[in-house]
């Protein structure tokens, strides 16, 4: 139990010298370039730490990225193992029509 109290404490204080770090990170980062290219204002230690949490809730989210690839495909596998030679083929040309390159179509004079 102490040993399981003690290892929480760590991830703890590993998590709050994290964020502390991002915070200075982004802050340092924010301040130097962005006014000198955009003209922008400086931002507080706690705006920058507000920019962090923003931009991991629009773009990253607070997930763990571990497994995520080896479960997509395991999923994705057990799919295409239940197809019909139809339905793969479907898929297949599908898939090609959503990832081959699209033509440049000319502009209109």
């Amino acid at each position: 139990m102490s040993n399981r109290i003690s290892r929480i404490i760590k991830i703890a204080i590993i998590g709050i010298m994290a964020i502390v770090v991002f915070g200075f990170v982004i802050t340092a980062l924010w301040n130097w370039l962005m006014p000198l290219l955009f003209g922008l204002r400086t931002i507080t230690f706690w705006q920058a730490l507000g920019l962090f949490i923003l931009g991991k809730l629009l773009f990253g989210g607070f997930h763990r990225h571990g497994n995520g690839g080896r479960h997509w495909r395991r999923r994705m596998r057990e799919r295409w193992e239940h197809m019909t030679p139809e339905e793969r083929e479907k898929f297949r040309q599908g898939m090609g029509a959503f990832c081959s390159p699209k033509p440049a179509t000319e502009p209109k004079a």
